[in-house]
């Protein structure tokens, strides 16, 4: 951990800068989808929450994976998913009911606290690969329940296929930090570039690291993991938002988050990065909350990730809302390249 906080100080000095406190509003907003349009099929009850989606793009189908609450006292979360067109999702919304399997929920002592939070997805051949954080209790004695950065496969029917959580291996030993926030780039058999966030780094604020895992093992290697995307003296703490978008030659384009200190308010940013998850180049905001649906919410002022898709030349995010609905923000890609300023 000592190496970690290392980098991540001087990470702080040398990366401060990179971008403006500015808004260029690029996203239109095109509807929003209400927990109360959830029709679960394999639980018997409605959500109170569904936000924080994860989205994957096959052909012209989108599935999306929110995060559901259904308790309020305990604010435990599953991942579901449901399916619409991409045709659907450029709006306008439809108003009808969307069914909505369950496919992860609290199975582990590790997740059995908080739940499952806020899924990444990515497509492997033959099915799903999910970043998500498992909030519950380790076997290691700390006290209290536990943001851990958990992991899980599922194939094309949505079947579990496993589940587990990563630890980190450095020179100074093996650990688990608090960790969430995180997406996969390249993988190369079990080898996958990872962008993640590990918290609590020495006195360091959270920031955006990237770094290689073992997916066989569960393992980070401490030695790849190095900071890429900081807060500004403004901000509390920045973190990946989204899936990686592969563009080809140029890198991946994911989103990100930074909390103003303004106002605590979630606000969002594109980044593209290399294959390594090298930034390349960052933008100021672009997509900030607005008005009452967007403001107010079990925790107000958020926009959050999950789910980043590129259709055609247009770019779609679909995201939560204040911790209580899915919004659904699109812009053309051109425009978005355009606002990345080169690092």
């Amino acid at each position: 951990m000592h190496s970690l906080a290392r980098r991540a100080q001087r990470a702080l000095e040398a990366r401060r800068g990179l971008r403006q406190d500015k808004l260029h509003p690029l996203f239109r907003r095109v509807g929003y989808i209400t927990p109360d349009q959830l029709q679960v099929t394999n639980y018997p009850r409605r959500p109170l929450a569904a936000f924080n989606p994860g989205a994957a793009l096959l052909d012209d189908r989108v599935l999306v994976f929110p995060r559901l609450v259904f308790d309020y006292y305990s604010y435990t979360s599953s991942v579901g998913v449901f399916e619409l067109s991409v045709e659907e999702l450029l709006g306008p919304l439809p108003k009808r009911d969307y069914p909505t399997t369950i496919v992860l929920w609290p199975q582990r002592g590790w997740e059995v606290d908080r739940g499952c939070e806020d899924p990444r997805v990515s497509l492997k051949p033959d099915g799903f690969r999910i970043l998500y954080t498992g909030v519950g209790r380790l076997q290691d004695g700390g006290p209290g329940f536990r943001a851990v950065l958990a992991f899980a496969e599922l194939d094309r029917e949505f079947r579990l296929e496993r589940k587990g959580y990563f630890r980190v291996l450095t020179g100074e030993g093996e650990f688990v930090p608090e960790n969430k926030d995180s997406a996969l780039l390249e993988a190369h058999g079990d080898q996958a570039t990872v962008l993640t966030r590990p918290m609590g780094v020495g006195d360091a604020p959270d920031m955006c690291w990237r770094g290689v895992a073992d997916l066989s093992t569960l393992e980070l290697q401490g030695d790849s993991l190095e900071p890429e995307l900081v807060p500004e003296p403004w901000e509390h703490k920045v973190g990946w938002s989204t899936n990686a978008v592969p563009l080809g030659d140029e890198g991946y384009l994911v989103g990100w988050h930074g909390v103003h200190r303004a106002d605590f308010s979630y606000r969002n940013g594109l980044a593209l990065v290399d294959q390594a998850g090298r930034l390349l180049a960052v933008s100021d905001y672009l997509l900030a909350p607005q008005g009452l649906v967007e403001e107010y919410g079990d925790r107000s002022l958020a926009l959050f990730g999950n789910g980043l898709l590129l259709w055609k030349d247009r770019l779609i995010w679909v995201g939560g809302v204040s911790d209580y609905c899915i919004g659904v923000f699109e812009a053309p890609l051109t425009q978005a390249l355009s606002l990345l300023r080169r690092v």
